[in-house]
């Protein structure tokens, strides 16, 4: 078996992906997301990096779109032109009705990789805010060299992740059940060094959902450019 390290797409036909209950545990959650998590500085301060350094116009990828709410329709309002992306049928009727300015598709981070079938072009810009949690530990390398080879030269890369030492582990959420994977701080940060990202600035925040029944958790928000 061959080993990504981080700095490509092509280690796909090695990993069987396996998306048992993500999609369907969003479709079900649908608005109540938006209602668990009404405070979203984090992503608006990503958004508002972007907003400051993109000229109107730029394209702009949001993986894991969710609703699309806030980042859909910040970085639309700024005059930026959004395509996102999410697994999650539901989420992604919701994010066209409340972002109709913005292009939304069903589909999975890996029918982007090199030879997949969705090709979008090339970015200005990509995030992934809360996305690459819902993947495997094996596969984030891989997601993060499709992102690099998406984005134009230089291009801007905002992310963030909760804190936490799992790998691919299921969790109760919102009434389903969800897997997820999370990084120690040093961690992450050597995870996307590693995929050949300059990261340029970093935020974190300690958070309370709404819901009841999720814990408090450390955000971290990483702002990041393309490297050679």
């Amino acid at each position: 078996m061959s080993v990504n390290n981080g700095t490509g797409d092509t280690g796909y036909g090695n990993i069987r992906l396996d998306r048992t209950g993500q999609a369907e545990a969003f479709d079900a959650i649908g608005d109540r997301y938006d209602e668990a998590f009404p405070h979203k500085d984090g992503q608006l301060a990503a958004g508002e990096w972007m907003i400051g350094l993109l000229p109107r116009g730029a394209r702009v990828l949001d993986l894991g779109c969710g609703t699309g709410l806030p980042t859909a329709r910040q970085l639309t309002g700024a005059g930026l032109r959004v395509t996102g992306l999410d697994l999650s049928a539901g989420m992604v009727r919701l994010a066209r009705s409340y972002v109709p300015g913005a292009s939304f598709h069903q589909a999975d981070i890996a029918d982007l990789r090199t030879g997949g079938p969705l090709d979008l072009g090339r970015f200005d810009a990509v995030t992934a805010f809360f996305s690459l949690l819902m993947l495997p530990r094996a596969e984030i390398p891989l997601a993060l060299g499709t992102i690099h080879r998406l984005l134009s030269p230089g291009g801007l890369f905002a992310l963030s992740m909760v804190e936490a030492d799992v790998d691919d582990f299921s969790i109760p959420f919102l009434r389903s059940t969800i897997r997820v994977t999370g990084y120690l701080r040093d961690d992450l940060r050597g995870v996307i060094e590693a995929a050949r990202f300059e990261i340029v600035g970093e935020s974190s925040y300690t958070y309370a959902p709404a819901s009841s029944d999720i814990p408090p958790e450390e955000q971290i928000f990483l702002r990041c450019r393309r490297g050679g």
